[in-house]
């Protein structure tokens, strides 16, 4: 019951409506075994001596107005409490997921995590909502019918009850057993969420391929695992009622036998039997519905276990204790003998022992064959990852000895797979400043070539872009993510593979923006088209993650044996009108810059 009772303290800020509920349902518990305590006195006064009618139709009414005010009451309440409780734990949930480290969002997919917040969430929901008010309802009418079939006969009240701590075992039995049939519900249910974002994701490619029989049959066989599934826990749920219904019929005739000999002994009224079965009958319900809150109740404990394995995950860098703020960047940004390797297990070493200065304002073009760390390289300034060893420094200050936010608000980023948001233009383009006036938006986006297709749409930059920019081209998608970056003013740029999918017309666009972007700015630039490399103020050429070489364009091109070199004789050889477009590019773009 750890994950429960940890669940129960998202409830201590709402103490106050909680106590409330509950003094709410104590009034609904005690107003219906009043109603039940009046049969006696209906048997034995009103019909038998034709005595006190009024006076118990008015009790009559007086409770029934009573249970209908403390079961609102605590129904409202006791569902405001979980709501909240429910949309805090959302809440954190979704922060916690997202300050997560990339590596995090690297070993898990975009589905797995939607489940967490969607489907165990709602799994809670039901849970905290309904079903702990419910427990605490049902739970205090037994002890007020209890009380009262004491209260008329103790003796007939332990006849009646001697079956019920046998419908204990096979409870708490059925619990577990829901508890842990819940959790595969659940991971069955994060797979199916996995399954239809990636092919809601790649439809092109499931239509492209004409593949679409095949995810139908992927889907169907995770749909009939959870339908088998729920099937376990529904024959569980239905085990149970009908043994209950069998010990609370033996107690019925044991408390019939019991009680025929006390009333022709004259030791037991009618009225009191009456009133005692009564109790006895209505007992019967809250039980019944006890044995469902149970499931319930598992089932929002299986869910929140596994809220609070993922809760209790962290993987993001740490801040250091006592990190101060990073100052602008005025000097360098030096790579002091960095090595870094994912924490996977492999001990596989991305970097090895990788040293340079890039001085402020200069442009360092990181080049190499895939896998050769380029992107990795990159993600080490911003701390997406933290350094193996050695140290990154920016002014001669380990950005590990720096706040994250200090540290990321100096870094703006433009990769080749465009992050648009399905929101307006004008939003993504001030995404990174929403203090931005219209004027400065526009200002970002005449500079990233933008401006002209934006005025061009029907709502102009409050056009909306659906998911991931899907209304736009690549260029338009590309330029807009140049304008975001040029309203961040960002002192440090990262540009990943910025114009590598773009045609011949958008690159020229897209280039003469980025030149305009990474004017007196630092960047990184990471590029197979040389169009780009070629006016760095220095190359970087890596191989098997170490730094091969380091120079310009055209010293870099006169060593022989060089990797840069190679690089460039390989994409001459394998596409050489690209290669002259790249020259024409770096041209048109260095004649821009200047």
């Amino acid at each position: 019951m750890t994950a429960f009772r940890r669940l129960l303290t998202y409830a201590r800020p709402y103490r106050g409506r909680f106590v409330l509920a509950v003094g709410a349902m104590v009034l609904y518990a005690a107003a219906d075994a009043g109603l039940v305590y009046l049969v006696k006195y209906i048997i034995d006064k009103v019909l038998a001596a034709q005595t006190g009618l009024v006076w118990v139709s008015t009790t009559i009414l007086v409770l029934y107005a009573c249970k209908g005010a403390g079961g609102f009451v605590s129904t409202f309440l006791m569902t405001d409490v979980g709501q909240r409780v429910v949309r805090d734990l959302r809440n954190q949930l979704f922060r916690h997921i997202l300050g997560q480290s990339a590596g995090f969002f690297k070993r898990r997919t975009s589905g797995q995590l939607m489940s967490h917040i969607t489907n165990d969430v709602a799994q809670i929901q039901h849970g905290v909502s309904e079903t702990i008010g419910d427990l605490l309802r049902e739970s205090l009418a037994l002890v007020f019918y209890t009380g009262l079939m004491f209260y008329l006969d103790p003796r007939l009240a332990i006849v009646c009850l001697t079956g019920a701590p046998l419908v204990l075992y096979p409870l708490v039995r059925l619990g577990q057993r829901i508890r842990s049939t819940t959790r595969r519900g659940q991971e069955a249910l994060e797979h199916i969420s996995h399954l239809s974002a990636e092919s809601f994701t790649g439809h092109r490619i499931v239509k492209a391929f004409g593949t679409e029989a095949k995810e139908a049959d992927r889907f169907r066989a995770a749909s009939e695992r959870l339908y088998r599934i729920n099937l376990t826990v529904t024959s569980a749920l239905a085990s149970l009622p009908p043994f209950m219904e069998l010990l609370g019929g033996v107690g019925i005739v044991g408390a019939l036998w019991y009680a025929s000999r006390k009333i022709g002994a004259n030791e037991l009224t009618v009225g009191d039997f009456m009133a005692f079965i009564t109790a006895a009958f209505m007992m019967y319900g809250p039980a019944r519905k006890l044995s469902r809150v149970n499931a319930n109740l598992q089932q929002a404990i299986g869910a929140s276990e596994r809220i609070f394995e993922m809760l209790d995950t962290h993987t993001e860098v740490h801040e250091r204790p006592g990190a101060r703020a990073l100052p602008p960047l005025r000097s360098s940004i030096e790579f002091r003998h960095v090595t870094f390797a994912y924490d996977d297990g492999s001990g596989h070493k991305i970097l090895r022992d990788v040293s340079f200065e890039v001085p402020a304002g200069q442009v360092i073009a990181i080049v190499g064959l895939s896998g050769a760390g380029k992107t990795t390289l990159v993600n080490l300034v911003p701390r997406f990852y933290d350094v193996t060893a050695g140290a990154i420094l920016i002014d001669g200050v380990d950005i590990r000895d720096v706040t994250l936010r200090s540290l990321r608000a100096q870094v703006g980023i433009v990769t080749q797979e465009t992050v648009l948001f399905d929101d307006t233009i004008w939003n993504n383009i001030a995404y990174g400043a929403p203090h931005a006036t219209d004027a400065e938006v526009e200002a970002a986006a005449r500079a990233a070539h933008a401006h002209e297709f934006v005025t061009a749409l029907s709502d102009g930059y409050r056009t909306r872009i659906a998911e991931r920019g899907q209304r736009l081209s690549g260029g338009q998608r590309q330029r807009l993510a140049i304008a975001r970056a040029l309203l961040k003013n960002a002192p440090i740029l990262i540009l990943d593979e910025a114009t590598s999918s773009l045609d011949s017309e958008s690159e020229l666009l897209v280039q003469d923006a980025l030149a305009r972007l990474m004017m007196n700015r630092t960047s990184f630039v990471i590029a197979h088209r040389l169009s780009t490399v070629r006016r760095a103020d220095v190359i970087l050429a890596l191989e098997h993650g170490r730094v091969a070489e380091m120079g310009r364009h055209e010293e870099l091109l006169a060593r022989p044996d060089g990797v840069y070199r190679k690089l460039y004789a390989l994409q001459a050889f394998d596409n050489p009108q690209a290669a002259a477009a790249d020259t024409a590019t770096a041209g048109h773009t260095e004649s821009g810059a200047r």
